[in-house]
């Protein structure tokens, strides 16, 4: 607040689902995002039990129809403050689920809120691309949402590649080779790369979250126009029983980041 010299005072802050509709929320401007989750959900009708299954997250939308997820807010971060310190980027602040493991799905299925909730985001999967259904899981889908067959729908996209990972703007990486593109995505314990190689051929890589030891997330300096820094995450992989490190040049580092945490919590939630 002292950085941006934003004073303590009641203002309007608008937080986004994923059909593209807000909730128009009366706030002051030092609340945390823990408390405007909170406040936000059980305005929608959550469970209070419910809301440490979602989190929010600053994205933005972009005329092409491409939605960048730029980073979790943090629980302590103040979201009215940040979104100012953002102007530049244009972001809006929206709601997520927050767990990596689809089959957690099941565990919300009995409250109203929190199936509308995984239903507007299912769909927006759908209708970015972020799944793949094959063409008869298309049009069972269709139809289960032509019927608003809301549970039905979960139940069956539960079953298809990408459902739930969040999905990176493409970047580059060095894997197999220096300066490769790839196109990203992070859940259910992977990481899968879609990397074009320098012979434009494409290789598809799960890097499988358990044969990983540590990352770092590092900032490699401000870009030409000195807009921003340019971020670099470095796995340390198991590969074949050979450990190497893997670097993705990337500015949803930090999202990226968060995903594996949340994965490996999961893992040894489930271990325990």
């Amino acid at each position: 607040q002292d950085t941006f010299k934003i004073q303590t005072q009641r203002a309007f802050l608008d937080v986004y689902l994923a059909d593209g509709s807000n909730v128009r929320l009366d706030i002051q401007t030092s609340d945390t995002a823990e408390r405007i989750l909170e406040v936000t959900l059980c305005k929608m009708g959550l469970s209070r039990d419910l809301i440490k299954y979602f989190s929010l997250f600053f994205f933005q939308d972009h005329e092409d129809g491409v939605l960048s997820v730029v980073k979790k807010v943090a629980e302590f971060e103040l979201p009215y403050v940040s979104l100012q310190s953002m102007k530049d980027l244009h972001c809006k602040l929206g709601i997520r689920k927050w767990y990596m493991d689809p089959s957690l799905d099941t565990l919300l299925m009995d409250c109203s809120a929190s199936l509308n909730l995984l239903y507007m985001q299912a769909i927006q999967e759908v209708k970015r691309n972020w799944v793949k259904p094959t063409e008869g899981q298309m049009q069972e889908l269709e139809f289960l949402q032509r019927n608003a067959n809301k549970a039905k729908f979960l139940e069956l996209i539960r079953k298809m590649q990408f459902y739930g990972y969040i999905r990176l703007d493409p970047c580059i990486c060095d894997y197999p080779e220096e300066g490769c593109s790839a196109d990203i995505c992070v859940g259910n314990n992977e990481i899968n790369c879609c990397i074009k190689l320098p012979t434009n051929q494409t290789k598809e890589v799960s890097f499988k979250i358990n044969r990983l030891r540590s990352w770092q997330v590092a900032s490699l300096g401000a870009t030409k126009d000195g807009e921003e820094d340019t971020l670099e995450l470095r796995f340390e992989y198991n590969d074949s029983g050979t450990w190497q490190w893997i670097t993705l040049y990337t500015k949803q580092a930090f999202v990226l980041s968060s995903c594996l945490k949340k994965m490996i919590s999961e893992q040894m939630m489930k271990a325990a």
